[in-house]
């Protein structure tokens, strides 16, 4: 009888044992653990993208106010940018893993050619990448936050025992959510982990992804508030006989995305050619920007503020062709001084400019009337990023849910079909894969 009981209690005991096995690997514990990632994940992205925001507000009352009164405090700025500057070339010195915009870096880890160490990199990330773009230089916060997100999500893996394979998925997931909390575009954070980190359609990751994603996104709506992250009046839907304008739009955009990044290369060789030291070199951009804040205000930090600003009109076509030209050569010294910083907001900013450049033009020429301009900002955007990224539908998503508006989405396409086509004819490659191979020694790229 006893040995009855036994056999009994050892047979519950093995089929206990057997479900928590099946529970632990199971799909829904995998997503369950992605949203606890997203979360955390988010309020880490939200804490970021905040401080930003004041550090933003905090340069433009210093510009408009403080500099126009007394020459005594651009001084005090200077000596301040270069202490900044000084302690920046430490920081990539000591830990090289926080330079740039952070996605070259994550897609070497998932590749195996280097490591991360959360610990020491997250906070240096957080704290350089702030006062970077605190102080006016031409960088954006979609790839550190993207970073920022792997970072948490490497930091939360030994609460999870998990294959590599399934670590890889937390780390990528963990990756869109920096996407989704910094931009509030929980899709496109999903999309562009699937087209730029995670190039294989799986399932079990799409599950992964939309759970942290979706779980940084709340997260942003509930400190941040809900809506899109640029405010559109007025969109609406282009007439049929403009198409080709749109298609002219995305070709241009593709021709002129490719300078765009080949000016950032050009700006890291030239760096290297001179054999500027890296400890100083983050002194060049941050010193360059009181100049160019004084003379041209709007092409100093991300962008996101010169968006809005041709989004309601009042620029010149002049102006506005020499608003690109120096925020694409502000931006490429800017990355070219390897200092922590993305160019997703950079290259949208360009992309809208000329989208807003391309409409005043034919407004000129009587092509289009004056409602219909700010659907070429909008478009413009979604090319360009199209064109350095090679990631159309992440590009077309993006500008969807930033914008907040659908009535879009045919003209979407076709702008990002066109940019994609022309990009691959004049074979322009994608910019983080470039920046991976110029980040590893020429053996590990092969």
């Amino acid at each position: 009888m006893r040995k009855r009981q036994l056999h009994k209690q050892t047979r519950h005991a093995s089929l206990a044992r057997a479900a928590l096995r099946h529970w632990y690997h199971s799909p829904l514990l995998l997503v369950l653990e992605s949203s606890l990632v997203g979360f955390v994940a988010g309020l880490v992205v939200v804490a970021f993208r905040y401080v930003l925001g004041q550090a933003d507000n905090l340069r433009v009352w210093l510009y408009n106010n403080l500099f126009r009164i007394s020459t005594l405090w651009l001084v005090v700025w200077a000596v301040f940018l270069t202490l900044i500057g000084l302690f920046f070339g430490w920081a990539i010195k000591v830990r090289p893993m926080i330079k740039g915009s952070g996605i070259p870096q994550v897609k070497g880890v998932l590749l195996g050619y280097v490591q991360m160490r959360w610990i020491t990199e997250l906070p240096l990330k957080i704290i350089t990448s702030t006062l970077g773009l605190g102080a006016g230089l031409s960088m954006g916060r979609g790839g550190p936050s993207l970073q920022i997100g792997s970072y948490v999500g490497l930091g939360m893996l030994p609460l999870f025992r998990r294959s590599k394979e399934e670590e890889k998925i937390l780390i990528v997931a963990a990756s869109s959510a920096g996407i989704a909390a910094a931009f509030s575009a929980p899709l496109a954070g999903v999309l562009f982990a699937l087209e730029e980190l995670w190039p294989s359609f799986s399932p079990l990751f799409i599950a992964s992804a939309m759970a942290v994603s979706i779980a940084a996104e709340a997260t942003a709506a509930l400190f941040l508030g809900s809506g899109p992250v640029f405010s559109f009046a007025g969109i609406i839907t282009l007439p049929l006989q403009n198409m080709h304008w749109v298609v002219l739009l995305g070709i241009v955009c593709a021709i002129l995305g490719d300078v765009f990044k080949r000016a950032l290369y050009v700006s890291m060789d030239v760096y290297k050619r001179f054999d500027i030291p890296l400890r100083f070199r983050p002194l060049i951009p941050l010193l360059l920007s009181i100049p160019l804040g004084l003379c041209l205000f709007d092409v100093l930090g991300g962008g996101h503020n010169l968006i809005e600003a041709i989004a309601r009109g009042g620029y010149s076509l002049r102006l506005l062709l020499l608003l690109f030209v120096c925020k694409l050569v502000f931006t490429a010294i800017c990355c070219g001084s390897s200092t922590s910083g993305g160019i997703f907001l950079p290259l949208l900013a360009c992309g809208a400019l000329v989208g807003a450049a391309m409409g005043e033009a034919l407004e000129l020429g009587g092509f289009i009337n004056d409602s219909q301009k700010l659907n070429f900002i909008i478009l413009g955007m979604a090319a360009f990023f199209t064109s350095v990224v090679k990631a159309p539908i992440t590009g077309m998503v993006l500008i969807l849910e930033m914008s907040g508006n659908f009535s879009n989405m045919g003209n979407l396409v076709l702008v990002c079909l066109s940019a994609f086509v022309m990009s691959n004819l004049i074979m322009s490659h994608p910019v983080y894969s470039v920046l991976l191979e110029r980040m590893l020694p020429p053996q590990k790229t092969h």
